[in-house]
């Protein structure tokens, strides 16, 4: 791996051009009160922005750490081939017309990939992206405006998008960003290696990342799991479906686990939260930057204000959230400090008869925070300071950092709104050590957020998987016995080419029986399969009518309880996403469904059908018998351990007949390399 350390903590910079984008770059370094050298580089130009310049890179009066490439594509191949030469540390390509171009320009392509050999062993990041800030050095390779200010530690946050990390660093949240960098196109050095490279800095408390797609599937688990030994928590914000999820498929898999679905299932097993708002993002990162993570996600919640304290209770209901209830000592305490008046209870509505007391406020608040919660919120609203007075409130602020010196649990101050938590306070609330919050829902996902990425990710790599050069589809009978191989229980079956050995191949399995027409992805809504046939005429006469000329005669699995979906398609940027769904005629109406990155343990398998709607079925529903889980997993194992010994893109069994004491698969389609 590259070492990128020269490129993001430089000590001298070049600037490469002339134009308006380059002059910003060192305006940018001397705002930022970047100490080490500046120099640019332009053919004719004397100086550049109040820098002295050198005609070209050979020139250079010392090898730059970082270098700022602001010329046209072709030009950017060359200043880039001849930093690697001399040695400098590395460059943003901050040209565009390479890959991202390749619909409109035919050499977009090939060009990029001269890019990548001109740099060599060299870092480069993009092109076609802004570059970075480095607000703790004041190193900004970065050609715009932009909203960040020095910081002696803060969070990096990484992105793909030059503009949504320009619009990042406009927040007025009081966030301490100690990093922002764009990767562009990943031509060479991806979003994995800029992350993992940034670990190093022990003023970096937590990284964000904003993902449109993924560089590097093994990069990207070795950052995760550093990142998780360092104790740095990451939250990812996700953007984009692939064509596969968006295309009409052959199987129900394809459609269930598009790419979307199998990124959030990558991050689930290497223990990386995932939001899905720019809001919830920051909020997330500034929990992860003042608290780190949270062992789960109890919290305790104070308000003068019953409206306030019931909304964040209704919109907790759908989260990993709870609300611990109050012991009988917090009860009798808390009464004592507050009245009869007030309902005990958790969120707790503290009224307004303790407002301006700061004693009293910090007694109920520490009595509070001695329960199981992990995490403590006072919900207040700041005032808006041109028009009133916020002396009262600010001695909350107060009440609320006794409190949580006091129980030594972290807590924080939510305002139900962005608009009424002004940047001044959240800034002073991070240096009290108090989280500032803005928005119900955006702070509950953070903390539901910061509660997962407390949990243990999976120790089990992640399986690479082997992408098929050319395809086949095996068809049922065929991809049942290869499933059967690795375990996988099917009924008994016969392949036959006639209405009349069909008759006799019943006959021989025993009534009743299914007959299934061979050829059809979906055989339902092609009318080739027929069940319940109980009589040698019946199967004569279903055989007639469907539009096949091979048929598959099968026991008839009759006492199922429920119907499962068990499938595996392949996701090339997060790797086999294994998917556990309603099956059946169930699988379009009743949209059940929980996917998993391969490999998953037993216990994996247990723990995603209680997370199915269908899994009270599974269990025993009003009466109807429970299903043999252990069947149903050794299922799932024999479909992950043949999915993982061959180069396949897709496998199905839909339906796995579920009963009391058994797990059939009734139809199977494998799509694998020719």
């Amino acid at each position: 791996m590259r070492d990128l350390r020269r490129l993001l903590r430089p000590k001298s910079i070049v600037v490469v051009g002339g134009g308006a984008w380059c002059e910003n770059v060192i305006r940018e370094c001397r705002k930022n009160g970047f100490c080490g050298d500046i120099c640019a580089v332009h053919p004719s130009k004397k100086e550049l922005s109040g820098s002295p310049t050198v005609r070209s890179v050979a020139e250079l009066p010392f090898v730059p750490d970082a270098a700022f490439v602001g010329v046209n594509r072709h030009s950017t191949i060359e200043i880039v081939q001849t930093l690697a030469k001399i040695g400098a540390g590395g460059a943003v390509c901050f040209a565009s017309g390479f890959k991202e171009a390749s619909a409109e320009l035919e050499d977009a392509d090939n060009l990029q990939d001269v890019l990548v050999e001109a740099a060599g062993e060299m870092p480069i990041l993009g092109p076609n992206c802004y570059g970075f800030i480095n607000a703790l050095d004041g190193a900004a390779l970065w050609p715009d405006q932009h909203g960040l200010v020095g910081v002696t530690n803060g969070v990096a946050i990484l992105t793909q998008s030059s503009n949504i990390a320009l619009n990042l660093t406009m927040q007025k949240r009081g966030l301490p960003i100690a990093y922002l960098a764009t990767a562009g196109n990943q031509a060479q050095t991806g979003l994995s290696a800029i992350a993992e490279a940034l670990l190093g800095d022990e003023r970096v408390t937590a990284i964000g990342l904003y993902v449109e797609g993924l560089d590097d599937l093994s990069a990207f688990e070795n950052f995760a799991r550093r990142a998780k030994k360092a104790g740095k928590p990451v939250v990812v914000l996700k953007i984009g479906r692939s064509a596969q999820a968006r295309s009409t498929t052959m199987s129900h898999t394809a459609s269930l686990a598009g790419s979307a679905v199998g990124a959030s299932a990558l991050f689930s097993k290497l223990g990386i939260a995932e939001v899905t708002s720019l809001s919830t993002f920051l909020e997330t990162l500034k929990m992860m930057h003042m608290v780190g993570t949270l062992a789960d996600g109890s919290i305790v919640s104070m308000s003068c204000s019953g409206g306030e304290a019931s909304l964040i209770a209704d919109l907790a209901s759908d989260r990993n959230i709870t609300f611990p209830a109050l012991s009988a000592t917090q009860k009798t305490v808390l009464n004592e400090l507050l009245g009869d008046k007030v309902a005990l209870a958790n969120p707790l509505d503290y009224h307004t008869y303790i407002w301006r007391d700061v004693d009293s406020m910090s007694h109920v608040f520490s009595i509070m925070m001695e329960g199981e919660a992990s995490f403590g919120v006072v919900v207040l609203d700041f005032p808006r300071a041109d028009r009133c007075d916020l002396d009262d409130w600010l001695q909350v602020i107060d009440a609320v950092e006794i409190a949580k010196n006091k129980s030594g649990k972290p807590m924080g101050i939510l305002s139900s709104l962005q608009e009424t938590m002004p940047e001044a306070i959240a800034l002073d609330l991070f240096a009290r050590g108090l989280v500032p919050l803005c928005g119900l829902e955006d702070a509950l996902a953070a903390i539901e957020a910061a509660a997962f990425a407390g949990k243990e990710p999976s120790k089990d790599a992640i399986h690479i998987p082997r992408t098929p050069k050319e395809e086949t589809v095996i068809g049922e009978a065929q991809a049942k016995a290869l499933l059967r191989s690795h375990g996988l229980r099917t009924p008994k079956s016969i392949s036959v080419h006639s209405s009349k050995r069909a008759a006799d191949a019943a006959v021989q399995i025993g009534f009743p029986v299914v007959l299934k027409g061979v050829g059809f992805a979906h055989k339902s809504e092609a009318g080739a399969v027929a069940l319940l046939l109980k009589t040698r005429q019946d199967v004569m006469d279903a055989a007639s009518t469907m539009p096949a000329e091979t048929f598959l005669v099968e026991e008839m699995i009759s006492d199922a309880v429920i119907e499962l979906l068990i499938g595996v398609v392949l996701d090339p940027a997060h790797g086999y996403v294994l998917t556990l769904a309603a099956g059946g005629v169930l699988t379009e109406l009743l949209q059940d469904s929980f996917s998993m990155i391969l490999p998953v343990s037993r216990s994996d398998v247990e723990t995603a059908l209680d997370q199915l709607k269908i899994g009270c079925v599974l269990k025993g529903y009003r009466g109807q018998p429970a299903c043999d889980r252990a069947a149903i997993v050794d299922a799932v194992m024999s479909v992950q351990a043949y999915a993982m010994s061959a180069a396949v893109s897709e496998v199905e069994v839909n339906p796995l007949l579920c009963g009391e004491n058994f797990a059939i698969a009734a139809d199977a389609l494998i799509r694998c390399e020719v």
